[in-house]
């Protein structure tokens, strides 16, 4: 699988897979090489934060800036800056606001836990607090409902949230959540347009590594960045 490129307005978003190689800070290979590699797939300083499967947003002043905060947003209005978020499994998002002449990135990392404790609206709330008006949104390859077997009593708890959309099937008849469309009632509840959806599933597609499907420890990049 080539990279995936994809342009909302102002922001160009690239989502990469396994040919790209292990792009993430828990990358076992020397941080000379990871980056590298990183400076391979975008030449320019790359913001990223360590993920933890909650809600807290970064703000970005400076290309590179913020690198290595605990946190699963960033936003910014430098328009030289790169965001990027690593995932095996969890969603990447990225956020392009706009109003007049104001234009806002962000990127989020949206597994279970960060949509339950909020990571969607959290993000969002930041791009609106930077003077956007309009967001729109692209959701990356995750793993989808056919890979994600779920535990029936965390399937109701989401569900009473985020929609009865959310439940689903595994392709062996077990229960499941649906990643994906728990993405898509957050950022409709929270107003926001999704413009792309990557139909891939991390979990059946070997181009793309995946901790819940193969134990995978290597991460694969999502980036946004203003042309």
């Amino acid at each position: 699988m080539t990279p995936i490129d994809v342009q909302i307005g102002d922001g160009h978003v690239r989502f990469t897979g396994r040919a790209e190689g292990d792009l993430g800070p828990g990358s076992v290979d020397p941080i000379d090489i990871v980056e590298r590699r990183r400076r391979a797939v975008l030449d320019r300083p790359w913001s990223w934060v360590r993920q933890v499967h909650r809600a807290g947003v970064v703000v970005v002043h400076e290309p590179g800036g913020a690198s290595g905060t605990e946190a699963d947003a960033l936003v910014t209005t430098d328009t030289n800056a790169a965001l990027a978020i690593f995932t095996a499994d969890c969603a990447p998002i990225a956020l392009v606001g706009g109003s007049g002449g104001t234009h806002v990135l962000a990127a989020a990392h949206a597994g279970w836990r960060g949509l339950m404790e909020g990571v969607v609206d959290a993000a969002v709330d930041a791009v609106r607090a930077h003077g956007a008006s309009t967001i729109e949104a692209a959701i990356g390859p995750c793993i989808h409902v056919e890979c994600y077997a779920f535990s029936p009593a965390d399937l109701d708890g989401i569900a009473s949230r985020f929609g009865p959309e959310v439940r689903g099937t595994t392709s062996d008849g077990q229960p499941a959540l649906d990643v994906p469309a728990m993405v898509r009632s957050a950022l409709g509840r929270a107003g926001v347009e999704v413009v792309y959806e990557s139909d891939v599933c991390t979990g059946c597609s070997h181009d793309l590594f995946s901790h819940r499907a193969r134990r995978e420890r290597e991460r694969q990049a999502m980036l946004i960045w203003s042309e």
